[in-house]
């Protein structure tokens, strides 16, 4: 196992990390939408924390010489379900066809009081 860490994504904040490869499969952390530079979430809602989420998630696939073509699984955690649409909206700008797998749920609270947590599953 090799582990990614960059400074261009939030530190994991528990006994994890941001990221782990192992056989040409990176496996991305959940990310929250802390901004790197300020610790806090951005201002806008589900719109502007979904975008910094998959920023994050973007910044640590960079560091290990991917990109978010290579994601084949997502998994979306949503605080709440009315925000779907509005986090699916933005989640389209980030990928596109061939889509990759992907699995949304409600869940009823995330770390910080965050609206939307996203992990990512990569393949080289």
């Amino acid at each position: 196992m090799k582990e990614i860490v960059t400074f261009n994504a939030p530190a994991a904040i528990g006994p994890y990390s941001q990221a782990i490869e192992v056989n040409g499969m990176v496996f991305v952390s959940g990310q929250l939408p802390i901004v790197p530079e300020t610790g806090a979430f951005p201002e806008g809602g589900i719109a502007a924390q979904s975008r910094q989420s998959l920023l994050n998630a973007q910044a640590i696939l960079k560091k290990a010489g991917l990109d978010l073509s290579n994601v084949v699984k997502t998994t979306v955690l949503l605080a709440d379900i009315a925000d779907f649409a509005a986090m699916n909206e933005v989640y389209a700008q980030f990928f596109s066809k061939p889509f990759p797998a992907r699995s949304a749920f409600a869940v009823r609270d995330l770390p910080k009081g965050a609206l939307v947590e996203i992990e990512v599953i990569a393949a080289r």
